[in-house]
């Protein structure tokens, strides 16, 4: 049976060339991987975390499973909350050795229309530039003793900038701070100061198309806004069509 997605950033884009990520977050690696503009849940996705006291890149399946679950669970567990990170059996040990930073230059919402689909946005910094979504990954061994890790973005309440659209967003750390959420002896308490919403000022959000809504669907045309009209149109279905009546039925019809 597959497992129920509990979204709440659900897809994202990676177009950052490798080296200019590799020169922002400071791994050894030189990974060679091609743009992406629809990252899905249970798909590979690139962390970034802390290995023997270096900086490691590695690609994990998005959808965390803590390394102490039986069976991969019934809920995709794509997201962890700020708020109770820190208590929830599910991620409560990977927050505390497990943290990670997940690249990323964008990420999709949905706001909800008053008819149709919902409207899909596309969130990125203002200046343009990447941005780092803090996470935290985990190993899982499945009953055939070979091992996935995995990965889940930490997610908090919206700032102003994303409020009209959706009530949650990732966490989005400021490149002062990747240390500091890499380094496993940082407190607790410091930890959970960095899990706030990004400022009013860093983000912008714009329309795009409900293309992104196909998850088959990975191209640069993903990420050209529309403007709010045709957004309207394109989210907002005609009106049922009446069907015209029968020759010989118009005359019974009164109206």
């Amino acid at each position: 049976m597959p497992a129920k997605l509990r979204a709440m950033c659900g897809r994202f884009i990676i177009t950052t060339p490798p080296q200019a990520m590799r020169d922002l977050f400071a791994f050894r690696e030189q990974p060679n991987f091609p743009p992406r503009y629809n990252v899905a849940p249970t798909q590979p996705v690139p962390i970034v975390r802390m290995n023997a006291g270096f900086r490691e890149f590695a690609l994990v399946r998005w959808g965390l499973i803590p390394s102490w679950s039986k069976e991969m669970p019934q809920t995709l567990l794509i997201n962890a909350r700020a708020e109770t990170i820190a208590e929830k059996p599910s991620f409560r040990g990977a927050f505390r050795h497990h943290r990670c930073l997940m690249p990323a230059d964008g990420f999709y919402e949905w706001r909800a229309t008053p008819k149709g689909p919902k409207q899909p946005f596309l969130i990125r910094r203002r200046d343009g530039g990447p941005m780092a979504f803090t996470a935290i990954w985990d190993n899982w061994m499945t009953k055939d003793g070979s091992e996935i890790d995995t990965a889940a973005i930490v997610t908090t309440e919206a700032n102003a900038t994303l409020a009209p659209i959706h009530h949650r967003m990732p966490v989005i750390l400021d490149e002062k701070d990747f240390a500091l959420w890499l380094d496993p002896s940082t407190p607790e308490k410091e930890l959970l100061a960095l899990l706030r919403p990004a400022p009013d000022d860093l983000l912008i959000a714009e329309p795009v198309s409900t293309a992104v809504n196909r998850v088959a669907n990975d191209d640069a045309s993903l990420i050209a806004a529309i403007d709010e009209q045709t957004a309207a149109a394109l989210t907002t279905p005609e009106p049922p069509r009446r069907k015209p009546k029968p020759a010989d039925d118009r005359q019974t019809d009164l109206f």
